[in-house]
């Protein structure tokens, strides 16, 4: 033990005697070390937030679309398909399975449209649905209500706003609650404003309208057939409740076993999976790219040790001749080509951590910082020092004392 503090105190003499010269040798791997914590940090961060955003879509949330072809995690395989789908199976389901697997269901039609208060025009998402959007989609009212089962029934001409809708209505601060507007030329009264959701993969989740499917499928759409139906799921049932909904519907519609399924699922938890997969492969991809200035890096100290060596060799025979074995010079040089890599590899989780801390709280770029990811950087940087520094050290080791001597 007495030997390698020797050793490590023999390392920082060698490091400190020419600082300029050990700083710009570890610049590599500071910049190698740095990069990866900090890449990897990114696409950590970036995967969290995918996964977030999705999750904050709705509640275990499936969608059944019209259409046959199997899965698809993006929607419909083929927009031509034949509409099985219709609004009352949405009650079959929630009839049959929700006391089970089932949470609630809704039928839903969406359009987009130009909505117009006084002199204020703007074009946004019109969503049609029953009264359980609210408990699917996980969204609460902020002013107002929601519509009632009557309203739905009686294709009232009520809506409820996302506030990117408000704030673009109303941007001098009026009540948007009990104001008439006109969703194209149809009056509407707003009955409520729903709270900030924010940014979703499909963009502005706020930037939309929410009105009893009745109305938007038959007075504003003028078709009548709904476009798909909206499952909300129990924690846990999202495949037992795409299972039992299929069963249900298929018999509904008088399948028999050979016949094709009609229609189609996209789960939340296939969103997330993909994000996932998404991002694991963005992040091995920055950690690899990354990881080219750590082979730099290493390249750099074990240049520069090869100097060093060529630089120390009276030093090496003196100490030679003093009695140091050809194993003592090995780990001499072998310890400080790896004390030089660590510090560079300290200095580049210094650098990560700090550059992390400024992308969370100055940019919108997510990036958080993973402690396998700094464990994994100083062990990298460690092996670069023993990989960098083992040539350099048995060039000294294997020096001739004699020669070492009349070296000048």
């Amino acid at each position: 033990m007495t030997g390698f503090y020797e050793f490590i105190k023999l390392a920082l003499f060698a490091i400190t005697r020419n600082k300029t010269r050990a700083f710009l040798t570890m610049l590599g791997i500071i910049i190698g070390v740095g990069s990866v914590i900090a890449m990897i940090g990114i696409g950590e961060g970036s995967k969290r937030a995918s996964v977030a955003i999705i999750e904050n879509m709705g509640s275990n949330m499936l969608t059944i679309f019209n259409g046959a072809g199997g899965k698809s995690s993006m929607g419909p395989m083929s927009q031509g398909s034949v509409e099985v789908l219709r609004d009352d199976d949405a009650q079959l389901i929630m009839n049959e399975l929700g006391d089970g697997s089932v949470v609630a269901a809704s039928p839903m039609v969406r359009t987009s449209r130009p909505v117009v208060y006084q002199n204020n025009n703007y074009v946004t998402n019109v969503q049609g649905s029953n009264v359980h959007f609210p408990r699917i989609r996980g969204w609460d009212v902020r002013l107002g209500r929601f519509f009632t089962e009557g309203e739905v029934k009686g294709q009232a001409k009520v809506c409820v706003l996302g506030q990117t809708v408000a704030d673009n209505l109303f941007p001098n601060g009026e009540e948007p609650v009990g104001q008439t507007i006109r969703i194209g030329k149809m009056p509407f009264e707003v009955i409520g404003v729903f709270e900030k959701k924010g940014a979703s993969l499909m963009g502005d989740q706020d930037d939309t309208l929410v009105a009893p499917y009745t109305t938007v499928m038959r007075k504003i759409m003028g078709r009548d057939r709904i476009q798909n139906i909206t499952v909300s799921a129990r924690e846990g049932k999202g495949d037992e409740a795409e299972a039992e909904i299929t069963a249900l519907l298929r018999q509904h519609l008088r399948l028999g076993p050979k016949d094709e399924t009609p229609f189609q699922f996209r789960k939340q938890d296939d969103w997330i999976k993909m994000q996932e997969q998404q991002a694991g492969v963005l992040t091995l991809f920055l950690a690899m790219s990354a990881g080219i200035s750590l082979v730099v890096g290493g390249i750099g100290i074990s240049n520069i040790m090869l100097v060093s060596v060529t630089e120390r060799t009276r030093e090496i025979g003196i100490r030679r001749a003093l009695g140091a074995t050809r194993r003592k010079v090995l780990w001499q040089f072998l310890t400080e080509a790896v004390v030089l890599s660590i510090l560079g590899g300290v200095l580049g989780i210094v650098m990560a951590l700090v550059a992390i801390w400024i992308m969370k709280s100055f940019t919108p770029l997510p990036a958080v910082a993973m402690p396998w990811a700094i464990a994994l950087g100083l062990g990298f940087s460690a092996v670069v020092g023993i990989l960098a520094g083992f040539l350099p050290a048995l060039k000294a080791a294997k020096l001739d004392v004699i020669d070492a001597l009349r070296y000048e």
